[in-house]
C-alpha cells in the first residue's frame, strides 16, 4: 500500500524527509517519487505527496584514523 504525506505551512522537502525517516538527506528519493512538485522549494498546505518505501540504511560512525585503535 502506498504511503502519503500531507503538507503543512512552510514544509520543505528536507524538513519532510527529516520528519518521516530521521535523515533530510533522503530528499531525493521524495523528490524523484513527486516529479510534479520538483520545483516547490516550500509546500502551501495540504498537498498530498507519495511517501516511496524504502529502508533507512543504519547510520556508522567512522573514527577518524587518528582516533581508532591501533591493530598492530
Amino acid at each position: 500500500m502506498a504511503k502519503t504525506y500531507t503538507t503543512v505551512q512552510g514544509d520543505t522537502w528536507d524538513s519532510i524527509a527529516y520528519r518521516l525517516w530521521g535523515r533530510e538527506t533522503l530528499m531525493h528519493l521524495l523528490i524523484d517519487a513527486n516529479p510534479d512538485y520538483g520545483d516547490v522549494l516550500a509546500f502551501e498546505p495540504d498537498v498530498l505527496l507519495q511517501v516511496p518505501d524504502i529502508i533507512v540504511p543504519v547510520r556508522t560512525m567512522s573514527l577518524p584514523p587518528w582516533m581508532q585503535e591501533a591493530t598492530s
